[in-house]
């Protein structure tokens, strides 16, 4: 059973597409398809550019200085995105809903999918579940899914790093 396809995996595809932006059309299509969505239309050039509006607008709302500048940011994507949500099935994937019209570009697409996904995330979790990597050496966006809601880094590979790096600044304060 598809609960919400529009969590986790939307906020997640927007981390990722955010960290490394793809340089084709051909590439954002593998990425999306290797993330498990179905493209319902072949992709074009402007689908990248649409994709890149969309990223542009999901990392303000990731960057935004507190709770209602967050909301009032992804409420302006909402808006834009606004459809009637509809009950539709691909092949293999039963019903589930759909907050956009069908038929939509692979850009258009995305930028609903990370609008109404994040607001899922940030109102079922906690709107402070949005963020960058608290390394001084990294600015990677993340989606804390964790358990805790309390992720300060991007990977484990970062919260090591930055543990070894207090733990020999204390070494050498003593």
């Amino acid at each position: 059973m598809q609960l919400n396809p529009y969590g986790a995996d939307a906020v997640n595809l927007a981390a990722d597409l955010a960290n490394q932006r793809p340089r084709s059309a051909e590439e954002l299509a593998d990425r999306c398809r290797a993330a498990g969505l179905v493209l319902e239309r072949p992709v074009a050039a402007d689908d990248l550019d649409r994709a890149r509006s969309a990223l542009d607008a999901w990392e303000a709302v990731v960057d935004a200085a507190d709770e209602q500048e967050r909301a009032d940011l992804l409420n302006r994507m909402l808006a834009e995105a606004a459809a009637y949500p509809r009950l539709t099935a691909h092949p293999g994937t039963g019903w589930h809903l759909h907050y956009r019209d069908d038929q939509q570009p692979l850009g258009s697409v995305l930028f609903t999918l990370f609008a109404v996904g994040t607001a899922f995330h940030l109102a079922h979790r906690g709107m402070h579940r949005l963020g960058r990597c608290e390394t001084t050496a990294c600015d990677t966006a993340f989606a804390d899914t964790s358990r805790t809601g309390l992720q300060r880094y991007c990977s484990q590979r970062c919260a090591n790093r930055d543990a070894v790096r207090r733990h020999r600044a204390r070494a050498a304060l003593a």
